[in-house]
């Protein structure tokens, strides 16, 4: 019985983030959060600005060597951010 009261209140909070308007930039901010764990610390180091917009995700990286690398798994990023995240935040990765 505890567990259905707990999935019901996490419905019910989900409900009202989404009413307000709320869902989408709490969201990115998860999905944003999530791009250390997801590439690990040694790619993190040598990204910067990241931020998205209209459903892309901007990363600024030092290393052209590594956007090259990057560019190659754009699409399995992609897939990673959004399970990380649980929901579909971003279509697109744009390396800068």
């Amino acid at each position: 019985m505890k567990r259905n009261n707990t999935e019901q209140v996490g419905e019910v909070i989900r409900r009202l983030l989404r009413q307000e308007g709320l869902e989408t930039p709490l969201n990115e901010y998860r999905l944003v959060d999530a791009w250390k764990d997801v590439v690990g610390e040694t790619i993190a180091r040598y990204t910067t600005n990241i931020y998205i917009k209209n459903q892309v995700l901007y990363v600024h990286l030092s290393s052209s060597v590594l956007r090259q690398e990057l560019m190659m798994s754009r699409q399995l990023l992609v897939r990673n951010l959004n399970a990380q995240v649980g929901s579909q935040v971003i279509v697109n990765i744009i390396f800068r």
